[in-house]
């Protein structure tokens, strides 16, 4: 059994660096599998992202979603070193249970990767390895957001957003959440092991907000824009399951008799996201699809990600169904109602699903419900995900609301009309994803 509130991450995080005379020896099994996670969450943003997202689009705009991608990663990991690290990490002035301005930010004491050389280990993992590992989470977010504006923002807005995103909302948040004691969310008591809240719901509520300013694409909803190579997509989709083992699984930090649960409830909450998306949709619809059922896997997995170390079988189950279904609706008729375009769903199946997820972990977390933590009830634990949920939620819209507002200000947002036209991979990058 797990004991409340310690997460994998935010066990390894508040420390920062270990001190020698406290570190534990050098673990070759853990550092071999940590090297092998970051490599495998990397893996999920090129190619399982971009060929996601890209075969989803049309085909004038498939290499936009590469370049973004791609774009993305470079920005955000030379900001992760200079010191996007120090922002999470840093614990300086952070008290058990007291709140102050670095329970909602680290310090800069790490900037530059301060401190760390080929001895520094973390939970007796290399540093450097750690360091890596928690920049593919840095740098798979925002790139989660780009599937929202698809089709319409220009490369330039899009680097600039990212990276003051990056820094005034991610950076932040992945601290509340794992920044251990004394960090705001570890004084509330909110489990969130591999990033329910720091990466699907604020990546999902930042897309929310992008598709509300940038507004609809030209000829959305009348003209038909159909995906134009769901071979592709599914490709992706496919890529983005094998390496959310690497995600939720290092999140541990390194191996441990959890890992096993992780893994099992990783794979359980795919399958039965499949499951959900796929009978909702036989019933609405009158047939299954293949897009409708790589999505309930990535719903599944959104949703079980905060819950994978905390939960049983049986919780895994539940929360992979139900996100199946109510990520399903959410990309039919709560999007069709509210009349907002995001074009890759990135709302519907990151927002939505994180936020499912998140609340659900209260719920299933309970040991009469087959979960893993001790001392806890399920009204005080859901209380608990309820304020990280409300508070990510809030944040992250009007901070994002605001970055979106300034960068068009400085650079502006959209696209041209003709350039949206002929599609971005000419306009902006003169090439083609195809020559016929």
């Amino acid at each position: 059994m797990i004991k409340p509130f310690s997460g994998g991450l935010a066990l390894l995080l508040f420390a920062g660096l270990a001190q020698a005379a406290e570190a534990p020896p050098l673990d070759t099994g853990s550092s071999a599998w940590m090297v092998t996670a970051t490599a495998l969450v990397l893996f999920m943003c090129v190619p399982g992202l971009a060929l996601f997202y890209g075969g989803l689009v049309r085909a004038k705009n498939m290499l936009s979603l590469f370049t973004q991608c791609f774009g993305i990663a470079g920005v955000i990991g030379v900001l992760w070193v200079l010191y996007g690290y120090s922002l999470v990490v840093d614990s300086t002035g952070m008290v058990e249970g007291q709140v102050s301005f670095n329970s909602f930010v680290g310090g800069l004491s790490r900037a530059f990767l301060a401190g760390m050389n080929a001895d520094s280990l973390v939970a007796g993992v290399p540093e450097g390895v750690f360091v890596t590992f928690q920049m593919t989470f840095a740098i798979i977010t925002p790139a989660l957001i780009a599937g929202a504006f698809a089709e319409r923002m220009k490369f330039s807005a899009a680097l600039l957003f990212m990276a003051v995103w990056f820094t005034l909302v991610y950076a932040p948040i992945a601290h509340m959440v794992w920044g251990g004691a004394g960090a705001l969310m570890h004084n509330w008591g909110v489990l969130d092991y591999a990033g329910g809240t720091a990466v699907h719901i604020n990546a999902g509520v930042a897309a929310l907000v992008a598709a509300l300013i940038l507004g609809k694409r030209k000829g959305y909803p009348h003209t038909p824009m159909p995906p134009h190579n769901l071979c592709l997509a599914m490709a992706g989709a496919a890529m983005l399951w094998v390496g959310w083992f690497g995600f939720n699984i290092g999140s541990g930090g390194g191996l441990s008799g959890t890992s096993g649960m992780v893994m099992i409830n990783t794979q359980v909450g795919a399958c039965a996201g499949i499951v959900g998306w796929m009978l909702t949709e036989w019933l609405k619809a009158g047939r299954p699809s293949a897009l409708g059922l790589a999505s309930g896997a990535l719903a599944g997995l959104v949703g079980i990600t905060p819950a994978c170390a905390y939960v049983g079988v049986g919780g895994a189950l539940a929360i992979g169904l139900l996100c199946g279904v109510f990520c399903y609706l959410s990309v039919t008729v709560l999007k069709q109602r509210l009349g907002y375009d995001d074009t890759l769903d990135v709302f519907g199946l990151h927002g939505v699903g994180g936020i499912i997820g998140a609340l659900l972990t209260g719920v299933f977390c309970v040991p009469q419900l087959g979960g893993l933590v001790e001392g806890v009830t399920i009204a005080s634990q859901l209380l608990a995900q309820f304020k990280g949920v409300a508070f990510t939620f809030g944040y992250c819209f009007v901070a994002s609301w605001v970055i979106l507002k300034a960068v068009n200000a400085v650079t502006g947002l959209r696209a041209h009309e003709a350039m949206e036209e002929m599609g971005l991979d000419l306009a902006e990058h003169n090439e083609r994803a195809y020559n016929h």
